[in-house]
C-alpha cells in the first residue's frame, strides 16, 4: 500500500483489489454501470483515493466498500483484502443472496429409469399440448 494522498483509477484499483481479473473486464464493468462512486456512475479513467465508497454489482452478488489503501500492482489475495473494508450490511445481503441461489438451485429428484416407448410418447404428447 502507498501513502493516502495518492490516487488510482478505478478500474486499475478494481484490478489489484482483485474484484475483476483482468483490467479490461473491470472497464467493462465500469463503463456497463456496475459500479458506482460515492452513489454516483462513473467512467474507467476515474481516479479514486482512500476513503471514498464503491459499489461494486458482480456476478449477482453486490459489495459495498471503502477504499483503505491504493496499490499500483495486483498482489497477493490477502494483501488485496487490506486494500478495502466491506460494510457488514454488505457482508450480510450477499450471504442472503448466496443462501436463496442454494433453495433455488436444490436438486430434484433424479428420474428411477430412462424413459421407455410408451413414457415417450406421453411427454411428446404432453408438449404438443396446446
Amino acid at each position: 500500500m502507498t501513502e493516502s494522498t495518492e490516487k488510482i483509477r478505478i478500474d486499475k484499483w478494481l484490478w489489484a483489489a482483485r474484484f475483476f481479473k483482468t483490467r479490461s473486464q473491470a472497464t467493462q464493468a465500469v463503463q456497463g454501470g456496475k459500479v458506482h462512486l460515492n452513489g454516483q456512475r462513473i467512467k474507467p479513467s476515474r481516479t479514486v483515493g482512500v476513503g471514498d465508497e464503491l459499489r461494486i454489482n458482480k456476478l449477482e452478488q453486490i459489495f459495498e466498500v471503502t477504499i483503505r489503501g491504493v496499490n499500483q500492482y495486483r498482489r497477493p489475495a490477502k494483501e488485496a483484502r487490506e486494500l478495502y473494508e466491506e460494510s457488514e450490511h454488505s457482508q450480510k445481503n450477499r450471504e442472503e443472496q448466496s443462501q436463496m441461489r442454494r433453495l433455488i438451485r436444490a436438486p430434484g429428484t433424479a428420474p428411477a429409469k430412462k424413459p421407455d416407448k410408451r413414457d415417450r410418447r406421453k411427454i411428446r404428447e404432453f408438449i404438443r399440448k396446446d
